[in-house]
């Protein structure tokens, strides 16, 4: 692996800062290189909220990244802003659940994911970032599984009911990611 980065946005309070911070700290896991980079709006709730994560095996020489290899979006106005960016070949992952209608790059892997009802499923309608995750790292492979799950455990350690639902939307999401890629990488 030489290196790779993927944006994760959504509007503030869709989990995708959580999620950009669980795939940095499973990488720092497995002992790669990453870098973490936030942004969002003075908003609590309802603004924008996107987050760049940089994963590498040398050293990353800056965290800002204006095409990003991969994209997962929650919502259209970051699907509209951030997918013209993603780079060719790239991976964009789509909320369906809240972006019904199709993106339209040929130049790239689209997968759209009804993260929301995936959660639901999985027992927590609010762990739908965590559906996202697990796609893009079922998908991308760029950490393991079991470090994204024990990563996940950690996060939640004090709120430890969470743990079982946002676990098993991880897997569901992972799942789905994989079966996706279809053996390729």
């Amino acid at each position: 692996m030489a290196g790779t980065e993927v944006l994760m946005a959504g509007f503030g309070g869709q989990g995708m800062l959580l999620s950009g911070k669980l795939l940095a700290y499973a990488a720092m896991e497995e002992g790669k290189e990453v870098s973490w980079l936030p942004s969002y709006g003075p908003e609590m709730r309802g603004g924008t909220a996107n987050v760049t994560v940089c994963i590498s095996d040398r050293p990353i020489g800056s965290p800002y990244i204006s095409s990003p290899k991969a994209l997962l979006v929650m919502n259209r106005p970051s699907l509209d802003k951030f997918g013209p960016r993603v780079k060719t070949d790239g991976l964009i992952v789509v909320n369906s659940s809240l972006v019904p209608e199709k993106f339209e790059r040929n130049d790239c892997t689209v997968l759209y994911v009804p993260a929301a009802e995936i959660a639901k499923e999985a027992g927590m309608f609010r762990a739908a970032n965590l559906v996202m995750f697990g796609v893009y790292v079922g998908w991308s492979g760029v950490v393991g599984s079991d470090t994204a799950v024990k990563v996940i455990e950690k996060e939640f350690a004090k709120k430890a009911k969470f743990i079982p639902a946002n676990r098993a939307a991880f897997k569901a999401g992972y799942a789905r990611g994989e079966k996706a890629r279809g053996g390729k990488k």
